[in-house]
């Protein structure tokens, strides 16, 4: 009788006290008011813009953040408002293939990716970059014209 009692006091000032009620919060997975075509474009975004991939590995080269830091500029001064710029470190993603996908091995690797309509149609790998980084006008000019002629 006396546990009877405990348990309907405990239930009465739960009811009573909303902050010490424990709410569920949905936190992303399945929806049901998704449709499975909604919840896969919501999972998966199709790019928008092509996009300027910088791989990385966890054992950087000499040149590879000099590098990364001439390819920001650029990008901040030329490319902010035409293309997607994302920097990985492709040994630690675990969400893509990359390795695969761009046949991924040095310390340092530039992709770029052409999108259209959403969809990717090609992809352009810029080699040894990470060595030009002493010269700025020239790495300039060469990023550029890497650049301007694979998306163009």
């Amino acid at each position: 009788m006396k546990k009877n009692k405990i348990l309907f006091l405990a239930a009465l000032i739960l009811s009573l006290c909303p902050s010490a009620r424990a709410e569920l919060i949905y936190e992303g997975g399945y929806n049901p008011n998704l449709s499975f075509q909604q919840y896969l474009e919501a999972a998966y975004p199709k790019p928008q813009r092509s996009i300027i991939y910088i791989f990385t590995a966890n054992e950087q080269c000499y040149g590879c953040p000099q590098t990364v830091s001439l390819i920001q500029q650029i990008y901040d001064q030329e490319y902010t408002n035409v293309y997607d710029l994302q920097q990985i470190n492709y040994e630690q993603d675990r969400e893509y293939n990359y390795i695969q996908a761009y046949n991924l091995s040095q310390p340092l690797e530039i992709v770029l990716v052409k999108v259209q309509d959403g969809e990717t149609v090609g992809y352009k790998k810029l080699h040894n970059l990470q060595f030009q980084y002493d010269d700025p006008t020239s790495f300039r000019e060469t990023f550029e014209t890497d650049v301007n002629s694979f998306f163009n």
